[in-house]
């Protein structure tokens, strides 16, 4: 055999290696994605739902919170041009309170993700950061896993706190910055306010509205 034929033969054992060996590399990839795919999504529902009753207590309803959910889009208000998620709570039926999940897109990395609880009367049962990539030892502290920042958000309403509250102390508000960090703490509390606004000129239909669907509610013009 010449040369050149001996060498066409060896590209071709190379070649057909490197396929076995792709085929093998997504086999197992594939393998291990199916064996893992239901717990990462078990555990992922857990993470939310732990996140979902540190606002408002499981006590607090009867329902099924995780499920009994719709997505609006309200990209003003709520961050997203695509439809966010709400959480609703009933207990024997009645409104307890909903859950929105809006997003902050100007945050100092990217988009903050947030949870932000309301009981039935408008009040704020509180705040949570789901996601982010905010600035290790500054920004970062919006999250409720590295400061109690977030705990200045429960109990506040549109009625007891006005529009000029809603801001960052450096801006004239009434909330805390973060030490060398004014952007991530400013764009929460601006979302915050939105998602509020947003609550209030839609609660009723938040509440009444079809479970499963995705929904752009109109404002609806005052009298």
């Amino acid at each position: 055999m010449t040369e050149r034929g001996n060498l066409l033969r060896l590209m071709s054992r190379s070649g057909l290696s490197l396929l076995l060996f792709a085929v093998l590399g997504v086999g197992v990839v594939t393998f291990f994605y199916v064996l893992t795919a239901d717990r990462i999504e078990k555990n992922e529902r857990e993470y939310m739902m732990r996140s979902l009753n540190e606002l408002i207590p499981a006590s607090a309803y009867d329902n099924d919170f995780f499920t009994d959910t719709i997505a609006v889009i309200d990209e003003e208000l709520l961050g997203s041009d695509q439809g966010v998620a709400v959480y609703r709570a009933r207990r024997l039926g009645q409104p307890v309170g909903l859950i929105i999940s809006p997003q902050a897109p100007n945050g100092y990395n990217g988009v903050i993700r947030l949870l932000v609880g309301f009981y039935a009367d408008g009040t704020l049962a509180g705040v949570r950061i789901v996601a982010h990539r905010e600035t290790p030892g500054l920004g970062d502290g919006i999250d409720q896993q590295r400061s109690d920042w977030v705990e200045q958000f429960p109990g506040l309403s549109l009625a007891s706190a006005p529009p000029a509250d809603w801001q960052v102390k450096k801006d004239g508000g009434r909330f805390d910055q973060l030490t060398g960090a004014t952007i991530s703490p400013r764009v929460v509390v601006q979302a915050v306010h939105k998602a509020m606004l947003y609550f209030d000129q839609h609660q009723d239909r938040l509440f009444a509205t079809a479970a499963g669907d995705s929904y752009r509610f109109e404002t609806e013009s005052q009298p």
